[in-house]
């Protein structure tokens, strides 16, 4: 089987012979290219319309999806580096033809939905930031494929240094509207404490599932078996295992940081609007009312708004890059179909508007409708999501693949699997109980 991503693959250099805090520097990266799949508009959609409608308790979910990512995104590095393989190869290889076919299928749908949230979420902001109409922003964004392409002819080091300064700058935009909002810390903190109204009200499930899919995405399980690879270790035992702890660091932190991200948004979300206007929340209500607060003063409003909107559209086009990715290794993976990084985006691209401009030809320039077909990206996400774990728990329990040393732990097995099943179970009540709306 072929190299996964194989012109990046052992390209990036790593000194075995380096001190601890030298490593860490030579394996920094890869983790930042699976944080920005956790801090996507999609993520913001969700996260604000749960801190507007119910408050702080979601943090609790954002705590818990949090978690669970590190946890995921670890087996994925480990499977990786042990295997040699990716997550699509793995799983095309453990599956029949049938299964093969359907996790592929589910996997591009998946980075189809994850593209239709950058979509929307960058045609907003450019409607923001410029007063560009909805629709002729969507047709803006197809052309980010040049701004791709110019990017990776970087080279794959300065990718992750280019997304590591897009999310520094989201990072500090929102702490200093946190900041300028002034939320109560008291709320904050009990919004870590599980509130069972998370699961027992319908439209708190319905967005913590949103918040769930947003955070684990299924496309940076694929990214992450594959990225961690380019770092040119040695391929021996001592070597993996020193590659898979750097690899696990450099995840951790940079989750911790998206976690940060996720949850600032919600609180920013819920000092906004709870209490007062919980049917807000959304990106345009928000906008508007930042613009009009007095919170910093008589430009405070202003300058407020403008962050928010400059913060979306790095955050839109931050995800360019790693959606692109992902689809090259799902598509290598399943069907062993190679196609170039810039015919991969204009297909993905293309495809993924065709909903948006649908939307906005039934509804208009309606801002909830197309901030509606956001949320409902993140709830496929979410049920889409069991299928990318379990051949993910399967493959990283298997020692054919992984290797005598680098299996799951006993701990780290039941806790995937646990939260597998629940995941499932949680997606397939949120459907029943949708249909049964409509009987």
């Amino acid at each position: 089987m072929g190299k996964s991503l194989e012109e990046i693959n052992h390209t990036v250099s790593f000194d075995a012979e380096a001190n601890a805090f030298r490593k860490f520097i030579m394996y920094l990266g890869p983790g930042l290219l699976v944080a920005v799949g956790y801090m996507d508009p999609g993520n913001w959609i969700t996260s604000m319309s749960g801190g507007a409608q119910y408050g702080y308790i979601l943090l609790f979910v954002i705590l818990l999806s949090s978690l669970s990512a590190m946890l995921l995104q670890s087996m994925c590095a480990r499977l990786g580096i042990a295997s040699g393989m990716d997550l699509a190869q793995v799983t095309e290889e453990i599956s029949n033809h049938v299964l093969g076919k359907v996790a592929w299928l589910l996997a591009e749908l998946a980075i189809m939905a994850t593209d239709i949230a950058e979509v929307i979420g960058s045609a907003i902001a450019l409607n923001l930031l410029f007063n560009i109409p909805l629709w002729l922003g969507v047709t803006i964004t197809v052309l980010d494929v040049l701004l791709l392409l110019t990017i990776i002819k970087l080279g794959f080091r300065k990718i992750e240094a280019i997304v590591g300064v897009l999310i520094l700058t989201v990072l500090m935009i929102f702490i200093f509207e946190v900041y300028l909002s002034s939320p109560e810390a008291s709320s904050i903190f009990a919004g870590f404490i599980p509130h069972s109204e998370i699961v027992t009200n319908k439209g708190a499930l319905y967005i913590a599932l949103g918040i769930i899919g947003a955070t684990i995405m299924p496309h940076n399980l694929y990214l992450h078996s594959s990225i961690v690879q380019s770092r040119n270790y040695e391929r021996t035992d001592s070597g993996k295992k020193s590659a898979i702890k750097y690899a696990t660091i450099d995840s951790n932190i940079q989750l911790s940081i998206a976690f940060v991200i996720n949850c600032l948004i919600l609180v920013l979300g819920a000092a906004s609007f709870f209490g007062n206007h919980e049917q807000l929340g959304r990106f345009f209500d928000l906008y508007h009312a930042l613009q009009q607060s007095h919170i910093g003063g008589a430009v405070g409003g202003g300058i407020m708004s403008t962050l928010f909107a400059v913060a979306l559209l790095a955050s839109g086009q931050n995800s360019t890059i790693t959606g692109t990715l992902s689809g090259q290794i799902v598509m290598e993976g399943f069907l062993k179909i190679k196609l170039s990084p810039i015919v991969r985006r204009l297909l993905t691209r293309g495809i993924a508007v065709i909903p948006v401009f649908l939307c906005l030809w039934l509804y208009g320039s309606s801002e909830s409708k197309i901030e509606d077909m956001l949320i409902l990206t993140q709830v496929f996400l979410s049920i889409a999501l069991p299928f990318s774990i379990i051949p993910l728990i399967i493959a990283t329990n298997n020692p054919k693949i992984m290797g005598e040393s680098f299996v799951n732990k006993r701990w780290v097995s039941r806790v995937s699997w646990l939260l597998a099943v629940v995941l499932s179970v949680l997606n397939i009540y949120l459907i029943f109980g949708t249909i049964s709306e409509f009987m």
